[in-house]
């Protein structure tokens, strides 16, 4: 289906996409790179709707309720659509049956860091100091990617560390700048620059592959921990039983719009690595990655505040 058949199918209407966090935040700020160019693609305006609270499930729910028409589509992120899941008893959408996937979009890396006091220069010196001596761990809150990767690492590593959950990322990164926490998994935009000045230490990503924002920072499979791969990502979701040819056609559009040079930069400077998939790719990677995190929320006892 062509920009034109979209605008026909969607009538007067705009393309609306529902960012299920407030204005300001890294889901916000990427909608905002791609609804321009996207626009462009179909000549279709697109809107942008954010639906923000309850870590993401009130805007996710909302687009599971909408018609299934293509013209109300998620700009779905990880942790509401995996994570929560696990964590929470009352969600009102399943991630499998209540969405038709299209692409990812971006994925981010999580930087495992330490302060200097530690004295570690690798995560298997990190490792050799927890056993003997339990570090403190500073988190964004119960449940956020930091948290969890830091539990994923503790269960591979079987290693003690013990939680310190505070009121968003940039308490928790202050913490470890002062020395209250010795280690965290934080982002590249709060970690990095603070490793680059030394007022951190930077022993690993998170992801599959090294960082071009850092390409001389391992992996942690480089340093010793197969499989481990924590990312937070986003992507675009229509609503289940919105037909395949809509799904396809969006699924095209946004795989040229993703290819430009203006969104590639555009992802880069957000910290965000580009990860388009097929649909039938999008939701293997859901099914795969709710298994993964209801294990690591199960073995952990991982309860909400």
């Amino acid at each position: 289906m062509s920009g034109t058949a979209l605008a026909q199918q969607c009538g007067s209407k705009a393309v609306r996409l529902v960012v299920p966090f407030p204005p300001g935040g890294g889901a916000d700020s990427l909608a905002r790179l791609l609804a321009p160019r996207w626009g462009e693609a179909t000549g279709q305006q697109i809107v942008i709707d954010n639906r923000s609270g309850a870590a993401g499930n009130i805007g996710t729910a909302i687009v599971a309720r909408a018609t299934s028409d293509g013209c109300t589509l998620l700009l779905g992120h990880s942790s509401a659509l995996v994570v929560n899941p696990s964590l929470y008893t009352d969600i009102t959408f399943d991630p499998e049956k209540d969405f038709a996937p299209i692409t990812l979009i971006g994925s981010a890396q999580y930087l495992l860091v330490v302060h200097p006091s530690v004295r570690a220069t690798s995560v298997e010196d990190l490792v050799s100091r927890a056993k003997s001596s339990p570090f403190l761990y500073s988190s964004a809150g119960v449940g956020s990617p930091n948290h969890l990767a830091a539990e994923v690492f503790r269960t591979m590593a079987g290693i003690d560390l013990v939680h310190v959950p505070y009121k968003g990322g940039g308490p928790a990164t202050l913490a470890i700048l002062s020395g209250e926490v010795q280690l965290l998994f934080g982002s590249f935009a709060s970690s990095l620059p603070q490793a680059a000045s030394g007022k951190l230490v930077a022993l690993a990503v998170t992801g599959p592959n090294r960082s071009s924002q850092a390409p001389d920072i391992p992996t942690m499979r480089e340093a010793g921990y197969p499989g481990f791969d924590v990312r937070a990502w986003m992507g675009v979701l229509a609503p289940a039983g919105t037909p395949r040819n809509t799904v396809d056609r969006i699924y095209d559009t946004l795989t040229k719009v993703l290819a430009t040079p203006r969104i590639r930069d555009g992802l880069k400077k957000e910290g965000l690595d580009t990860s388009s998939v097929t649909p039938a790719e999008f939701l293997a990677y859901i099914k795969a990655q709710r298994v993964f995190w209801a294990k690591v929320i199960k073995e952990a006892a991982i309860k909400p505040d």
